[in-house]
């Protein structure tokens, strides 16, 4: 992204990965106890439903406890429709019932849900309208789900175009992107069923796009998860949480230090435009140097 050294609001973008995104939620309790603010929501899929309950002031311990019943079968329901299996009324019911009929713009911390058009191709991306439908759709996995429809566009899973959707952020304000990618790792489990195969099949043809997206994010944290379960985590919750929360954890002062950094070399800048001295040579060097992206592994 364009570097701007006055703009330090951190933007964070959260990718899909079913029930493996319980990691987020750790993610979210180090940036908090790290006293680092997030000015800006962005996810896709799971990603998008916890990027929502966090933007609407869901507690952590709330967001962990819901992720703990959490379970595929808790949150589809089979349809005999001809453009998928299942439904995803039961995901749309469990938002309602724990944030309401809520509207996108409305929410506490500025968000944005990234969807496919199915028919077109396109990036949906939603700023605004109902939170419930614009969750549904994002996470709606073609084949599986029966597509959502909303403002006449015919809406699947976000990650068939952007898994992470990091590209949002800067438009929306951020000055500094976060990206957390669920699926940091070029290898995939061994499927038990067909919906395995299916997910598997997707995530690889993902992942080649995700490679290149995410070049676009300052600080990128990408997770090896490949022994935890699409479909449910209920035995393995805080593992999975310990996943995101200590790689965040252990890095996120990176982040501070790239504020500081950014900032010392923008004062740096007006200093040898401003005042007629001689800057010291290792000064000189410093600021000339290419400002190289951080990725958190």
């Amino acid at each position: 992204m364009k570097w701007n050294p006055l703009n330090t609001k951190v933007g964070l973008a959260l990718g899909g990965g079913a029930a493996k995104g319980l990691a987020h939620v750790g993610v979210l309790k180090a940036f908090e106890e790290e006293g680092v603010a997030i000015s800006y929501l962005s996810g896709t899929s799971i990603g998008a439903l916890v990027a929502a309950y966090y933007a609407f002031g869901k507690p952590i311990e709330d967001i962990m406890a819901i992720g703990e019943d959490l379970h595929v079968t808790k949150v589809i329901n089979f349809t005999l429709k001809k453009r998928g299996f299942f439904s995803t009324d039961s995901l749309r019911a469990m938002i309602l019932r724990d944030l309401g009929d809520v509207q996108i713009e409305n929410a506490r911390i500025p968000l944005a849900i990234c969807t496919t058009d199915i028919v077109t191709g396109e990036r949906v991306t939603f700023e605004k309208g109902s939170l419930a439908d614009a969750i549904c759709a994002s996470a709606a996995v073609p084949g599986l789900f029966v597509p959502v429809e909303i403002e006449g566009r015919m809406l699947v899973d976000g990650g068939i175009v952007e898994n992470v959707p990091v590209s949002v952020l800067e438009d929306m304000g951020a000055g500094i992107i976060v990206a957390v990618d669920l699926n940091g790792v070029k290898k995939y489990g061994t499927p038990n069923d067909v919906m395995d195969v299916i997910t598997n099949a997707i995530d690889i043809g993902m992942d080649l796009r995700t490679r290149d997206q995410l070049k676009s994010a300052d600080i990128v944290l990408s997770l090896d998860l490949s022994k935890y379960s699409r479909a449910g985590n209920a035995d393995n919750a805080w593992p999975l949480f310990m996943e995101g929360y200590w790689p965040m954890k252990a890095k996120i002062k990176r982040l501070l230090w790239y504020k500081r950094t950014n900032y010392l070399l923008y004062l740096l800048k007006a200093l040898r435009e401003l005042v007629p001295l001689k800057i010291p040579d290792i000064i000189k060097n410093l600021y000339k140097q290419k400002w190289p992206s951080i990725k958190i592994k």
